[in-house]
């Protein structure tokens, strides 16, 4: 997949790559991601980084998921970010299963995607 962004941004977050001694697009992914999970920075956290979330009301978070994964060996950032991300897209995928069962979810290809339904 490929995304296309004004180089001007680009450039930007290339900036905040190199300051956090990431590839660009480690930079990109891990920013995807925090921000489908709904994470800000925290800025008056300095040098120790973002703030963390103690846990995810289900028990299952993110350093839980991490320490299971490298329970089995050694793994690349990419084969994290695909255990980890994994997790989420099946979550995700029984979730709507789920809400489409109870009709409270439907995917509308005229809206553009998954739509609530009315109650």
């Amino acid at each position: 997949m490929k995304t296309y962004v004004p180089a001007e941004q680009k450039d930007v977050w290339r900036d905040h790559a190199d300051e956090l001694d990431m590839s660009l697009s480690e930079f990109v992914r891990t920013m995807v991601q925090a921000g489908r999970k709904g994470f800000t920075p925290d800025e008056s956290a300095g040098d120790e980084g973002p703030a963390s979330e103690p846990s995810d009301p289900g028990g299952r978070d993110l350093e839980t998921r991490v320490h299971a994964v490298l329970e089995s060996g050694p793994r690349s950032w990419d084969e994290l970010v695909e255990a980890v991300v994994g997790d989420v897209e099946d979550e995700l995928e029984a979730t709507l299963d789920d809400l489409q069962a109870r009709d409270r979810v439907r995917y509308s290809g005229r809206d553009g995607g998954y739509v609530l339904t009315d109650e």
